[in-house]
């Protein structure tokens, strides 16, 4: 529960504003990991359909979970170190 007295103590604790605590979003639209990335959306659902970024269905809306898009990212980045 993001709005709860103890979450708003860590959250204090941390240096983050109640404001940015509620607004933090766990799952993104594929259009919004699109805008994250800087990619297009039909490349961002290449992506997620490879299971390079992860992703839930809610209903009929596909979902990335935000810290997979950290993820691939890291993965990019050891992929061209190796190479």
């Amino acid at each position: 529960m993001i709005g709860s007295p103890w979450m708003m103590s860590v959250a204090s604790r941390l240096g983050v504003s109640r404001q940015r605590t509620q607004t933090y979003q766990m799952l993104l639209s594929v259009e919004e990991a699109a805008d994250v990335l800087r990619l297009g959306r039909t490349r961002t659902y290449e992506l997620v359909m490879a299971k390079k970024i992860q992703s839930v269905k809610v209903g009929r809306h596909r979902l990335v979970v935000r810290s997979s898009l950290l993820d691939f990212v890291r993965t990019l980045l050891l992929e061209q170190e190796c190479a």
